[in-house]
């Protein structure tokens, strides 16, 4: 075939018959297609558009003149690329009303109308709260599972959604579908995110067989929109189920102590007295579970490696829970954890605060006083407010109480007001309890509660005491006037020396026990 230009009309002169579909220019070093067809001049037939037929003999008038002109074979690629467009029709597509894209989750709007009227978007931007924050999971038996977690407040207070659980085998993939309860136990005190207790309860036994399994949890955001969200909250490896661990009679301590949210700027010596104290108190049988918050700094754990090492003290990292705002650092969600971690550790759960120091009459026991009926899984424990800036001491004396224990020179109580009731601090058996609270547990599964009086068991609360870097006594009392009555803050205060004359006794306790401790204040 030969092309040849005369004026603005292109003459072809059919040598070879049909020229091919596809004219591939090598020499321009691009990928463009010119496709048409053509017959023998006069009778020109082109199957394209007018005005890309105008265009092309433009480019090969250019394309003649290429030597001189510097020509850029890549211009000439771009060229024939937008002219290519230009011979496609636009192909029209409908419009999508809500793009998933708009969402940051899978949301189902197949009942929601949208073909009348002028549509309005509503364009979700950041995450307010999540719908669930896993925490932990715990078996309780054969066929029962305990879930501590965080929820959405306003989620549950206005759409109350449903929890549901399931049993998946891996060794056989059976499911087998759960009875799900929950709590709510932190009485409303949530800000952002509410503390949820969910129990799962399955008609038969899951698990036992020592094969592996997993627990899941399916989370309802309790509307039409979205799906429940599939999470799994417990795995047991193959040969990890062991019944023998709910038998009482297995239990490894006796008493474990759970402590709440720790925060602030902590004192390290009020830290190492309240610790040698309790270790004492409760006896070789004991643990502590502890809680960092954010309290527990580099001087303060110092003090507590020595209990850490010896097996005593058990230090949990809680510091990421500040990120989800519930109440008072999320108070109610540690000592709900805990509550499941030590249910088959011990028979009876201490939950009370590292200012607060327990006390039994030296006439009876800790056993005896919490063994005494057998129908009793639950006891509060009466408070003692102690002063926390009133010491005994003249000008002469008052140098040597900076090296007292705080507990041994806080010697005055608050005279109670009457009619006013001072908050309580309880053990549980924690087997026997769905929940926890901060001063009792208000959903105990089996037996009574009781509320003893302060002749045998009560506890003294040196509050605003445990974040005092410095010297604790502001106020001193002259040695033969301490047993009057003294005002202070507004309040009347007595002698109460109880305490302190188990200062010498603890001393010598915790030096037997971890050896030389140093004094932080």
């Amino acid at each position: 075939m030969k092309m040849e230009k005369h004026q603005t009309v292109i003459k072809v002169e059919n040598e070879t018959g049909r020229v091919k579909d596809k004219v591939r220019s090598k020499e321009l070093r691009c990928h463009t297609a010119i496709k048409f067809h053509m017959r023998a001049f006069p009778d020109i037939r082109v199957n394209v558009i007018y005005t890309m037929v105008l265009a092309i003999g433009l480019c090969l008038v250019v394309a003649q003149f290429s030597p001189l002109l510097g020509f850029d074979p890549k211009v000439w690629c771009a060229v024939m690329a937008k002219l290519e467009k230009l011979g496609k029709p636009e192909v029209s597509h409908p419009p999508q009303l809500i793009s998933e894209a708009l969402f940051h989750e899978k949301i189902n709007t197949s009942s929601i109308d949208l073909t009348h009227g002028e549509l309005r978007l509503f364009k979700p931007h950041g995450l307010a709260t999540h719908l669930y924050i896993e925490m932990s999971a715990y078996r309780g038996g054969p066929r029962v599972f305990s879930i501590v977690g965080l929820a959405s407040k306003s989620l549950e207070t206005h759409h109350n959604p449903p929890y549901a659980c399931e049993w998946v085998s891996n060794s056989t993939g059976e499911v087998v579908q759960g009875r799900s309860h929950k709590v709510l136990p932190d009485w409303g005190y949530g800000k952002l995110y509410t503390v949820v207790v969910i129990t799962c309860n399955f008609a038969k036994d899951v698990g036992v067989d020592g094969e592996d399994g997993e627990l899941i949890l399916l989370a309802s955001y309790g509307d039409q929109y979205r799906q429940p969200e599939r999470i799994k909250v417990l795995s047991e490896s193959k040969g990890e189920y062991n019944g023998s661990i709910f038998n009482p009679q297995n239990f490894p301590y006796d008493y474990v102590y759970c402590g709440s949210s720790v925060y602030g700027n902590i004192s390290p010596q009020r830290m190492r007295e309240w610790m040698a104290y309790h270790a004492r108190f409760f006896g070789d049988k004991a643990h502590f579970i502890l809680h960092d918050s954010g309290g527990f700094h580099e001087d303060v754990r110092k003090v507590l490696e020595p209990w850490i090492k010896q097996g005593k003290v058990t230090l949990q990292n809680i510091r990421q829970q500040e990120i989800y705002d519930g109440y008072y650092h999320n108070q109610f969600l540690i000592v709900n954890d805990c509550l499941f971690r030590s249910r088959f550790m011990a028979n009876w759960t201490f939950f009370f605060d590292v200012d607060e120091y327990m006390y039994v009459e030296p006439t009876t026991t800790l056993s005896q006083v919490l063994n005494e009926n057998p129908n009793i899984t639950q006891i509060t424990i009466e408070q003692v407010p102690m002063a926390k800036d009133i010491c005994v001491a003249d000008n002469a004396t008052r140098g040597d109480l900076k090296s007292s224990w705080g507990f041994e020179k806080l010697v005055y109580r608050k005279v109670l007001k009457p009619g006013l009731r001072y908050d309580r601090k309880y053990a549980v058996q924690a087997r026997h309890a769905e929940a926890a609270g901060i001063h009792m547990s208000m959903n105990m599964l089996k037996g009574q509660n009781l509320y003893p009086k302060g002749d045998k068991i009560r506890y003294y609360h040196y509050h605003g005491t445990i974040n005092k870097r410095g010297e604790v006594c502001k106020k001193f009392v002259d040695a033969g006037n301490k047993t009057a009555l003294q005002t202070h803050d507004n309040h009347y205060h007595r002698l109460e020396e109880t305490i302190a004359k188990m200062a010498k006794d603890v001393k010598l306790y915790e030096l037997n026990t971890v050896g030389t401790q140093p004094f932080i204040v």
